[in-house]
């Protein structure tokens, strides 16, 4: 299982977005022997966020190496040939794909000729964590549609993270008048003698 991400999200956090197809795979074990890595090269077409390359190579965990193999639920495959569009992500190791099958999605074409998006299939199941249920894949869409849910969400961010600011600071403020609705409610004896106690000093002050 793995936590949902918003379509909005996966543009925010995103190094860079490529619409490309998959020219060579390669697999080795990673430096400390442990680990195979699987090193796929794409001819990028276009860049719909980030800076545009010709080419990249992105690096994901398992592969197979001479009689191993290793292989991880969640983790999209690359084979040469394919194509498609990917969320990028930054690490040590070199680019890989962000959020892993939730940020790579497969192209292909319907009877018309026209490009498709879908997301990767995958055995991953994704739950929303807010509700605790298990949500549906994104729904296939055509190319020109994604690229413009793509520049949607990059021209829609400033309003989204100041709303989310906005709303961070109402719970702030909830918590706190909760806290203090809390504190009341618990100890409302001790609040009404020390009122008691004030009046009476109060009151012998004015007779004074």
């Amino acid at each position: 299982m793995a936590q949902a991400v918003s379509f909005d999200e996966k543009v925010d956090n995103a190094a860079g977005i490529v619409l490309g197809k998959v020219v060579g795979t390669r697999s080795q074990m990673d430096p400390s022997g442990r680990w195979i890595l699987t090193y796929s090269t794409i001819r990028v077409e276009k860049a719909m966020k980030g800076q545009p390359s010709s080419e990249l190579t992105i690096v994901m965990p398992g592969g197979h190496v001479g009689t191993l193999n290793q292989s991880t639920i969640g983790i999209p495959a690359f084979r040469e040939g394919d194509e498609r569009v990917v969320f990028l992500k930054q690490t040590k190791l070199g680019p890989t794909v962000l959020y892993f099958d939730q940020g790579a999605y497969d192209v292909s074409k319907d009877e018309h000729g026209e490009r498709i998006v879908t997301p990767v299939q995958s055995d991953a199941v994704h739950i929303d964590t807010q509700r605790g249920v298990a949500v549906a894949s994104e729904e296939p869409r055509t190319l020109k549609e994604f690229e413009g849910a793509v520049a949607a969400a990059i021209k829609s961010r400033p309003q989204r993270v100041e709303m989310g600011a906005v709303n961070e600071r109402a719970r702030q403020q909830q918590q706190k008048n909760g806290s203090v609705a809390d504190f009341l409610r618990r100890n409302k004896v001790v609040i009404a003698i020390a009122a008691i106690g004030a009046a009476i000093a109060m009151w012998q002050l004015l007779k004074k």
